[in-house]
């Protein structure tokens, strides 16, 4: 899979080494079973390719580097590869200033937060990473879409080898992904995801897409994804609420998201095995707590994920529609794609 989704990047004109990164973020969400984020959205960035609002660029223009801050210019690159470049400076300004922050503007879409902080994790930090979207959530008690549903996600390293620790949340309900697959399998979604475009609550994901999702504990995730717009689009001087565009819409107008990467370098606060051996002992303290009847055991976050990913090595599960389009993007492009 990986090696097939690299290839169709390259046919598009990608760099090798570069088309790898962005497979692998792509193949791997699917691997943790997240499949919002997977192999799905290969026709939309596609598509935004072919429309020239995502660039084939791979090196993101650094617009302020002061300290221990820092402010790129995505131009509409991939955002998995932005956002590899952001972390790789955030956690290098860390380990000289204790925290490193970057903030990145004309972002596009770069999978999964989790992913990237867990990669500042890796390092010995700390990493929290935020993203903003189009506006789909209200404030409460409105009725228009104001502020997107902008994920954070934050990731503490753990002891080698060891369960990853890592939080990694929109602040909807569910994700607009979510919606989208249960569209495509013809199913219905829950009560309190979403509403339709009057403000209504629905569980028709079609009307949901075309309405608002609903923030996550009401005031607390709107008032979250609020700030998080600030420390986004403000900071990075990029888009803010309507400025960022539909990731579905015209193909040919950039998304221009903005990011948010901090890495906050443990060793400049303690050693950093016994900071591990804490993480661990919470995982621990977790895991061998009660439960309720019917449920096998409590799980830290980023375990259901783990677990996933853990219980079928090498393996991924992806839609029939999504493996269709994969199939038929490669024979288009003249590629011998995986059966």
């Amino acid at each position: 899979m990986r090696r097939t989704v690299s290839a169709l990047f390259v046919s598009l004109g990608l760099p090798a080494a570069a088309a790898d990164i962005v497979a692998d973020g792509l193949v791997e969400a699917d691997e943790e079973g997240i499949s919002s984020h997977g192999i799905m959205l290969l026709p939309l960035y596609v598509d935004r390719i072919r429309g020239q609002s995502v660039s084939l660029g791979t090196e993101a223009e650094v617009v302020t580097n002061s300290h221990a801050v820092a402010v790129i210019d995505a131009k509409n690159m991939l955002g998995q590869l932005s956002a590899r470049q952001a972390v790789s400076l955030a956690t290098e300004k860390s380990k000289q200033f204790g925290l490193g922050c970057v903030t990145v503007r004309n972002g596009f879409h770069f999978g999964t937060a989790g992913r990237h902080a867990l990669e500042i994790a890796q390092s010995g930090c700390i990493g929290i990473v935020l993203c903003n979207t189009r506006p789909l959530l209200p404030a409460p008690g409105g009725a228009k879409a104001l502020v997107g549903n902008n994920p954070i996600a934050i990731a503490a390293p753990s002891p080698d080898g060891g369960q990853p620790v890592v939080a990694d949340m929109a602040l909807s309900a569910s994700a607009m992904g979510k919606i989208r697959l249960a569209e495509a399998a013809g199913e219905k979604i829950p009560g309190g995801w979403a509403t339709d475009s009057l403000g209504m609550p629905t569980n028709d994901p079609t009307a949901a897409i075309n309405g608002m999702l609903l923030p996550a504990a009401g005031p607390k995730g709107f008032g979250l994804a609020f700030m998080i717009e600030l420390m986004c689009g403000g900071l990075s001087s990029g888009a803010v609420s309507d400025e960022v565009r539909s990731l579905y819409g015209d193909a040919t107008v950039p998304y221009a998201c903005a990011h948010f990467f901090m890495a906050i370098d443990v060793a400049h606060f303690r050693d950093l095995s016994e900071f591990k051996q804490t993480v661990q002992s919470m995982v621990e303290l977790v895991s061998t707590s009660p439960t309720v009847p019917g449920t096998e055991t409590a799980m830290s976050p980023g375990e259901p994920a783990w677990r996933t990913k853990m219980s079928r090595p090498g393996q991924c599960s992806v839609s029939i529609s999504a493996h269709e389009y994969l199939i038929n993007l490669s024979e288009e492009l003249g590629l011998a794609a995986t059966s």
